[in-house]
């Protein structure tokens, strides 16, 4: 008879699971986060208007005082941008016995449940900060190729600044052509069943019929066209003379126009100061000191480093000393007078600087579980011929846009060049 193997005991051996669950993806709502709390305006579901003193007024000349003319006079001119809101929400649904499986310490390393509700806001925001990279139109992503196989479609993302880090896995999402006036998609859209970061690509879990190079990738629960969505960075720093801002005719109101500096090169210290010193051309030296913060993704902070290096000079003591020919982060950045803050969710070939006063929110509904107004936070699930389904849900909602009440305090560097590896 054979000796016994550790195959004939395998059975007898205790399972050895780990406690801690790591998480393989990012969850950052930076953007969000620093403007959330600025300046909320409860709203009904009525456009809000923000008046703003868009012209001066008064008649300047010069006059004999021995029994001239002194004129007539004239007076500021007033206009009134508008904002409504955006209707989003975030839905979270597990079947029944996932939880009855992991609802004990003997049976799970975690309840999934608890898991569920403890993360699914921190989910929704990230969402919402991926919107508040976007010009209103709810693109997430511009699709550069195509390529299609088993059913479904693979796109490389690589013609904006953004790459798929605005996308989501499990994420439904709409195709539409180029100019956003043709929806490729129907229904609810297609959901994302696979994310490559480093390669920039994005597989759709089903073809999406005529989508092709230069199409837009769109959240879902859009059908409009164009569609609309929040009103993000990209909307309100804007230097374009056409279209509209705020319901506002762009062409008719320079004022409303941000400041802008086109790069077309790789970052130059004079680039930042033209940008602050633009906001002060517009509005005076005082209002151009006000808290200004240097917004950009990590490749540019690098950028930025790499010109301090340029000038750097080592002062060698008689001791040993490390080296550390890096600076401290972007938390102890200053560029041209402002701080400097970095986030992965930035477009990689723009820095925006936003002045936190200038923002703020229209909100009718804040974000929260749907329901819970009435009591409820959990709803069961239906199947298809009216019964109960053995799963539950929740949802998240919100009701509010962002607005910003003075476009000549918004400046950014646009057609920055992105460092090599990102």
């Amino acid at each position: 008879m054979a000796a016994q193997a550790a195959a004939d005991v395998l059975a007898l051996e205790i399972e050895k699971v780990r406690k801690k669950v790591p998480i393989l993806f990012e969850r950052e709502d930076t953007f969000f986060s620093s403007i959330e709390k600025r300046d909320v305006n409860v709203v009904s579901s009525r456009d809000m208007v923000v008046p703003l003193e868009i012209r001066p007024g008064g008649k300047f000349r010069h006059y004999s005082p021995a029994g001239g003319d002194l004129g007539r006079g004239g007076g500021p001119n007033y206009q009134k941008a508008t904002v409504s809101t955006e209707d989003i929400s975030f839905a979270v649904e597990w079947n029944s016995d996932v939880e009855w499986s992991t609802n004990d310490q003997r049976k799970a390393v975690l309840s999934v449940f608890k898991r569920n509700i403890a993360k699914g806001m921190a989910e929704f925001r990230r969402h919402i900060d991926s919107l508040s990279m976007t010009k209103g139109d709810g693109v997430v992503g511009t699709i550069t190729s195509v390529a299609t196989g088993g059913s479904k479609d693979t796109y490389t993302c690589t013609t904006d600044g953004f790459g798929v880090r605005l996308l989501r896995f499990g994420q439904d999402v709409n195709v539409y052509a180029t100019g956003l006036g043709t929806r490729r998609t129907t229904g609810d859209g297609v959901a994302i069943d696979l994310i490559d970061l480093e390669n920039n690509q994005v597989r759709l879990a089903s073809n999406v019929s005529s989508s092709a190079a230069t199409d837009k990738i769109v959240v879902s629960g859009l059908s409009a066209t164009p569609p609309t969505s929040l009103l993000g960075v990209p909307y309100h720093h804007d230097s374009a003379s056409t279209g509209t801002w705020l319901s506002m005719n762009r062409a008719n109101f320079p004022e409303i126009r941000a400041n802008r500096v086109t790069a077309n090169a790789a970052l130059a210290l004079p680039f930042a100061r033209l940008a602050v010193n633009k906001i002060g051309d517009r509005l005076g030296m005082k209002v151009r000191g006000e808290e200004c913060v240097a917004w950009m993704h990590p490749c540019q902070v690098q950028a930025y480093e790499e010109l301090g290096q340029l000038v750097q000079s080592i002062q060698k003591t008689t001791k040993d000393e490390g080296l550390n020919l890096f600076f401290g982060g972007a938390g102890g950045m200053q560029m041209a007078g402002c701080p400097v803050r970095e986030h992965f969710a930035w477009d990689k070939t723009r820095i925006d600087f936003v002045k936190k006063n200038n923002w703020g929110r229209a909100e009718m509904r804040p974000a929260g579980f749907y329901g819970e107004e009435h009591g409820k936070k959990l709803f069961e699930a239906r199947s298809t011929d009216g019964g109960v389904a053995a799963a539950w849900l929740y949802y998240l909602v919100a009701s509010f846009n962002f607005f910003v009440d003075n476009p000549a305090g918004c400046s950014y560097i646009s057609d920055l060049s992105v460092p090599s590896g990102y």
